[in-house]
């Protein structure tokens, strides 16, 4: 079946008037908030207006609100709301929320959907997803998981400390993965469960100061100190929290860079503009060779990430795991869109350095992606690891097949040559 990379009609129209909106509404809000939300009014003054323009919750199931896209049609209006860093904020597709509606909607109970899910999709409440542990804790290897949900009479106890938990100041609840089985290093053994922001067992703790500033909530240290829950704040089965956490993961990383590709786009627009305008040394700076070199530069990487992750999300609509695909989408797009905004800050020159665009907020912003989400290093090894096995059982198959041929050879012979007169044997033993 051949890849389709052109948007469904209703898709397209839907991503036209998303990127209406971003313009005409949303990038005035963020240019005067310096790309950060900052307070929740901004947050449900940004929501009220996608709602009213029709092009709120485009990721969720339209019983919660939502348009239902499936992950190509994500792909397109995405990256039309990361024009702008508050334009996912806007539609409610922001890191952690959006990847939390998706997997809730393939997880969760239908109690849990009603207290948990539905208030997300509607931008009534914002959540966190708290998995990240500082070191040796769980991070690029998630194996390392160190905090333990027990169990207790009534349900769960769970203990522990997390960190860079984005999202996780005023968030309503927190989706915490947890040790239910083995020790840290061990393969498996975890659970995910669904606690209240309320719950005296978690604490919210500082916020670690990052390079990054415009996703909402911050980025948290969380303790789980004698956190208790009841048996209905499972996520899914005990034990199979891995499992599950692949069923957001993939997901997650292709709409982080959906959303990033926009604001690449938007990088190389605002570059474009100002190339096509200042004159230096007798021509515009846009006929100069090493300016053009770079704005074509631009265009391929921005063009080659776009194939790449829509590629990745025909693998996840078909209901393949795509680990490959994901893995070099995200490794290429997260490196792609640094180059994109760094040549566009360098084509603008002081102003690219300067506070009156925005490309310098856009560049410390992007930065951080080649880390979040799984480290480009992490990535390239799960790709090679996985080529690199390929090969290998191509080679024991191709030796399997060699030896079964040798054998099937020796046993034709030797009964060719008994049926021939017991001419098969040593010459001796006639």
């Amino acid at each position: 079946m051949a890849v389709d990379f052109e948007p469904d009609p209703l898709v397209a129209e839907l991503a036209a008037r998303t990127a209406r909106f971003v313009r005409e509404e949303v990038i005035p809000i963020e240019v005067a908030n310096d790309g950060v939300a900052g307070s929740e009014q901004v947050r449900r003054e940004l929501q009220a207006g996608a709602r009213a323009a029709g092009v709120f919750a485009p990721h969720a199931a339209e019983e919660f609100g939502g348009h239902g896209l499936d992950m190509r049609g994500r792909a397109t209006v995405f990256e039309e709301a990361g024009y702008s860093l508050l334009g996912p904020i806007a539609l409610n597709i922001a890191a952690p929320d959006e990847g939390n509606v998706h997997m809730l909607e393939q997880i969760a109970s239908d109690e849990q959907k009603a207290r948990y899910l539905a208030p997300l999709a509607a931008g009534d409440v914002r959540s966190c997803f708290a998995m990240t542990e500082p070191a040796p804790g769980a991070g690029s290897d998630p194996d390392a998981l160190s905090t333990t949900a027990t169990r207790v009479p009534g349900g769960w106890r769970i203990d522990g400390r997390k960190w860079f938990i984005t999202g996780a100041d005023g968030a309503g609840f927190a989706i915490v993965m947890a040790r239910t089985a083995g020790v840290p290093g061990d393969r498996g053994g975890a659970t995910m469960f669904l606690v209240d922001a309320d719950n005296p067992g978690m604490r919210i703790g500082r916020h670690i100061p990052t390079l990054d500033e415009s996703l909402h909530g911050g980025h948290l240290e969380v303790t789980f100190d004698d956190c208790r829950i009841g048996d209905d704040a499972v996520l899914g089965e005990v034990d199979q929290g891995y499992r599950y956490a692949q069923v957001r993961l993939g997901p997650a990383r292709m709409t982080h860079c959906m959303r990033w590709l926009g604001i690449a786009r938007r990088a190389q627009d605002i570059a474009v503009a100002h190339a096509s305008r200042r004159r230096l040394f007798g021509s515009r700076l846009g006929d100069l060779g090493m300016a053009q070199a770079m704005i074509a530069d631009n265009e391929i990487d921005v063009s080659a990430a776009r194939g790449l992750i829509l590629r990745a999300c025909w693998e996840l609509d078909r209901g393949r795991h795509a680990g490959t695909e994901v893995s070099v989408a995200k490794v290429f797009t997260a490196e792609a869109v640094w180059r994109v905004v760094d040549r566009s800050l360098q084509l603008c020159g002081s102003l690219g350095v300067s506070g009156d665009v925005l490309l310098g907020r856009f560049l410390r912003e992007v930065r951080p992606f080649r880390i979040y989400d799984g480290p480009s290093e992490t990535h390239r090894w799960s790709i090679a690891r996985r080529v690199v096995g390929r090969a290998a059982a191509a080679a024991d198959s191709a030796a399997d097949a060699a030896v079964d041929s040798a054998v099937g050879a020796t046993v034709n012979g030797t009964a060719n040559g008994t049926a021939a007169g017991g001419t098969a044997g040593p010459a001796g033993a006639r």
